[in-house]
């Protein structure tokens, strides 16, 4: 069995995860696992996965179920349903991002490294019809969020062994030793807590074998921007100051 888990929670994925599927089975070392997480779907996501499943014996897809809406609740489903398997290294990304085909081999030379929480490089998806200078902004944005989290009140704390380092959910990787000495990812929806915050700072305060690896590269989805626009992706971001009425758009 391998070593690697790769987690993908999926709520109403239907038009886009077969673009996610498709990454992850152009991937170089294909020796992993891959569990996708159906987050309470009501339109045909797990259909398009077993269907994608059918078409490519050769990969190891599996699909679990998780009613609790919330990218935590369904990260965390997915993640321990791994480990009680016999996962050691779990990797996750969304439903609607696109890993580089070295991503899993990238993960693992992290691992190799001696990193036990792996922070992967965001770069914006170029085919969703979002404009240059708005994918642009977005990565400036990524550093200045990125720089700015070593400051922020909320993460500091005496207790933490180590600086914060931004860790998206949808580009990481965590050993499952770690992700359960940390208490893993909150059981919460993206709209109460950005759960991956949560989690770099449990794991802040139990090691310093964490760090950012920008060869860890997946292409993230600017559907937030293209229907709210930049400042207020910007804004949802920071601590949710834009609420939007839909949170959850496809």
């Amino acid at each position: 069995m391998s070593k690697l888990w790769v987690i993908v929670p999926a709520y109403n994925e239907e038009q886009g995860i077969g673009a996610t599927l498709a990454a992850l089975a152009a991937q170089r070392d294909r020796d992993f696992t891959l569990v996708v997480v159906d987050n309470n779907s009501t339109d045909g996501t797990a259909a398009v996965v077993k269907d994608f499943a059918s078409a490519h014996p050769e990969l190891r897809i599996e699909i679990v179920a998780e009613t609790q809406k919330g990218t935590g609740a369904a990260a965390d489903t997915g993640i321990r349903y791994a480990i009680a398997e016999g996962a050691t290294r779990i990797a996750r990304t969304d439903a609607d991002c696109l890993p580089y085909p070295d991503w899993t081999a990238r993960v693992h030379a992290a691992f190799d490294s001696g990193l036990r929480l792996v922070s992967g490089q965001l770069i914006p998806r170029t085919d969703e019809g979002v404009k240059w200078l708005d994918r642009t902004v977005i990565r400036v944005a990524l550093e200045v969020a990125s720089t700015f989290g070593k400051f922020r009140p909320g993460n500091q704390d005496p207790r933490y062994l180590g600086p914060y380092v931004m860790t998206p959910g949808c580009n990481m990787a965590i050993t499952a030793e770690l992700y359960e000495a940390a208490g893993g990812f909150p059981r919460t929806a993206i709209e109460d807590l950005h759960e991956d915050r949560a989690l770099v700072n449990a794991v802040r305060m139990i090691t310093t074998d964490y760090g950012l690896r920008r060869d860890v590269r997946v292409r993230a989805s600017n559907r937030r921007v293209r229907a709210w626009g930049i400042k207020n992706t910007l804004a949802w971001y920071a601590d949710h100051r834009y609420k939007p009425e839909l949170v959850d758009i496809r």
